[in-house]
């Protein structure tokens, strides 16, 4: 759905580009400022540094006087507001409401935001079809306004149905049946070695690392470093190398 982020009289340039960066970050990218504190904000160097690389975001912004050109196109309009207003729309929490939303017809979605100075006009908010409420702490919900924009984009970017994550490691390959007993046996002889296992009297030792190292499920770069411990732990019994400590 197309989706559009509207700021009313924003009063710090740094909050703009925080909302640049907040947006793109959920792949939003259309942002349109009401009547802003700074005619240049878009180009204030407070609002580049906080948008830290969302410049597309920026360089794509609209400024607009009212309120009205604003929502040009809008279709379905939704206020952010701690405090509901009498005779307002319901308030609802961000995945209560977005989440059908996601799922109904196609609409041109905003998200409205007041000034940081005095919050949004009762008038404001009786344009809109929801007022949407963070759930936060009751003795503390004072949300900074590039936070605000965070939460709701990513809300409704999950609603939408969200971004794949991406692993930041490489896919390990899990040690087969073979190469674990191979470990487990070079294990054994090693602990013999070094004195640590009876081979009169073995006890259920190797059964109970062979159940370790199957809960474990080592990869087979683990196996290579299991079996070099044990030939050290070898050689050392053997006084071939002394043992090192990592």
């Amino acid at each position: 759905m197309r989706t559009r982020f509207i700021l009313i009289q924003t009063s710090h340039a740094g909050n703009v580009g925080a909302a640049a960066r907040a947006m793109k970050t959920m792949g939003f990218d259309e942002l349109v400022l009401v009547a802003p504190r700074w005619a240049n904000v878009l180009r204030r160097e407070e609002t580049i540094q906080r948008a830290s690389g969302a410049l597309d975001v920026l360089a794509n912004a609209r400024i607009v006087d009212t309120l009205d050109e604003a929502l040009d196109g809008v279709t379905h309009l939704c206020a952010t507001a701690m405090i509901p207003r009498d005779f307002g729309p319901p308030t609802r929490t961000p995945r209560e409401h977005l989440e059908p939303l996601a799922k109904g017809e196609e609409q041109h979605v905003a998200f409205l935001f007041g000034s940081e100075r005095f919050g949004m006009r009762n008038e404001d908010v009786y344009r809109c079809h929801v007022a949407l409420s963070i759930p936060t702490d009751p003795q503390f919900g004072s949300l900074n306004l590039g936070a605000a924009i965070q939460v709701i984009a990513y809300e409704w970017r999950q609603a939408l149905g969200g971004f794949a994550v991406r692993d930041a490691t490489a896919p390990v390959r899990a040690a087969d049946a073979q190469a674990v007993a191979g470990m487990l046996d070079h294990w054994e002889r090693s602990l013999v070695q070094i004195g640590f296992l009876d081979p009169e009297a073995p006890k259920k030792l190797m059964p109970r690392l062979q159940q370790l190292f199957n809960r474990a499920q080592p990869t087979e770069e683990e196996i290579h470093i299991l079996r070099g411990i044990a030939k050290a732990m070898a050689d050392a019994a053997d006084g071939k190398t002394p043992i090192r400590r990592a």
